[in-house]
């Protein structure tokens, strides 16, 4: 008997190709939206039903909450699933899902609430004893207050939005007399993107790593840990390659994290799918800076060095399930994945590259896994995310999973937009990059280097 009696999945393109596979998985019937934009796409071949939901903007369809709600009631569904993105870490869109009766697939509201406050997480992060570095509270009061404020916690400093993510609202001050214009950029952007302009501030970490740790929980107070994954490699404060697990690493002290992590969400009674986020400083040190309360774009590395598929552990613990039935036994890791995030932009710039694409085939072979929601013949639009696949590579070791993943990425034939391919094939190659010694302005300065090819 399936867990659920009907999945609507309030999402697009690979996402929503990804649930759907879980859900088919374990024999849930499932449903999808899609927007104007988006008629005809080829993820909505793996849904039972399929519900036009409205125009192209997100605003009008994949945000429009109220039509989502209606048509989840009107195809009789008992489940909602969020995907990542849009609607999926929004705590009132969730609250409003299970007062309508369904259930939500991630963690209680409370949860989404409580991490969606980046200083409120902060502070509970900090009196739950894991690592913080220094920061400051919501900014408010007199232009004096925020420049003592921004004095007392020491330049350079990121100013950045209290809600939301992807980077947006996220801009560097090295000094003073950049605070104040600063503040005022970043908390417009926030309030044009999240409809909260509140933004704080970060010391400034110079060329940090960035590695996240994947904690499981379920409904009657376990949780587990599923090990960690470097997501450093990035642009515009987007991630593009991620890697599990994470190189150059103590193993001992990433190993302690992870168990006092597992063991502070488990005892504050966390009962989903979610993921901490760290930075690791030059020097070694961890520090607390976000948690996701969602499916993470990069769960693919976890699945393929784990053999857990946290889609469907994802969906079998918002229907109640226990955490030992969900996951027998203790996960391991078996050798090594690498993620490729292919993007239809300009490899050197990094913008966008709407187009139609008049050739589309992904690569396949032993070790390889693409997510994707294109085929050829679709049109990239402006409108969402340029996000054209996710290309995965797993081997018994590093070096060869890079490899495998390079011969991959050059045997991806996109015709028709500008894509970031031989970007993504210069850092996968470079010296730095296979020695484990990344960071978050890695790809900006192989870019830099050149020469990075065009694509047309």
């Amino acid at each position: 008997m399936a867990i659920f009696n009907k999945v609507l999945v309030a999402n697009r393109g690979a996402v929503a190709s990804r649930v759907l596979r879980a859900c088919n998985t374990l024999g849930i019937p499932c449903a999808a939206i899609y927007s104007d934009a988006d008629r005809g796409a080829p993820w909505l071949a793996l849904a039972g039903e399929t519900v036009h939901i409205g125009a192209s903007p997100a605003r009008e369809s994949y945000l429009n909450q109220a039509t989502i709600l209606r048509v989840a009631r009107e195809l009789h569904c008992d489940a909602l699933h969020p995907g990542y993105g849009f609607l999926s870490e929004h705590a009132g869109f969730a609250d409003a899902v299970e007062r309508s009766g369904l259930r939500f697939i991630g963690p209680a509201p409370r949860w989404i609430e409580a991490m969606g406050h980046k200083t409120r997480a902060r502070e509970l992060a900090a009196a739950e004893g894991l690592p913080v570095g220094r920061g400051s509270t919501v900014l408010s009061g007199t232009r004096e207050a925020m420049l003592a404020t921004a004095q007392d916690i020491g330049y350079p400093l990121l100013v950045k939005a209290a809600s939301g993510g992807g980077g947006i609202g996220m801009l560097p001050v090295r000094n003073r007399d950049e605070l104040l214009a600063a503040v005022e950029r970043a908390g417009a952007m926030a309030e044009r993107s999240f409809a909260n302009g509140e933004v704080y501030l970060e010391r400034l970490i110079e060329r940090p790593r960035h590695v996240e740790m994947q904690l499981l929980g379920d409904r009657h107070g376990r949780l587990m840990h599923v090990f960690e994954r470097d997501c450093s490699v990035q642009r515009r404060h987007q991630k593009i390659i991620e890697e599990a697990p994470a190189p150059r690493v103590d193993r001992a002290r990433v190993q302690a994290l992870l168990a006092q992590t597992a063991s502070t969400f488990e005892r504050l009674g966390y009962d989903n799918l979610g993921t901490v986020e760290m930075l690791l400083t030059p020097d070694g040190e961890f520090r607390f800076l976000e948690m996701n309360t969602r499916l993470q774009v990069e769960h693919g590395v976890t699945e393929e060095v784990t053999g857990i598929d946290l889609v469907a552990a994802q969906l079998s613990s918002s229907a109640g399930k226990a955490l030992d039935e969900i996951v027998p036994e203790a996960p391991r890791l078996h050798g090594h994945a690498i993620e490729a995030r292919v993007y239809a932009e300009d490899p050197k710039r990094f913008l966008p590259s709407p187009g139609t694409l008049v050739e589309f085939a992904p690569p396949a072979g032993p070790g390889i896994r693409v997510e994707t929601g294109y085929a050829a013949g679709r049109e990239v639009t402006p409108y969402y995310d340029p996000l054209l696949a996710k290309v995965i590579a797993r081997a018994d070791h590093r070096g060869a999973a890079i490899d495998r993943l390079i011969d991959a990425l050059q045997a991806f034939r996109i015709g028709g937009v500008k894509h970031n391919v031989p970007a993504l094939v210069a850092i996968l190659d470079s010296g730095e990059f296979r020695d484990g010694r990344v960071h978050t302005e890695l790809a900006t300065e192989v870019v830099s280097r050149g020469p990075v090819a065009t694509v047309r």
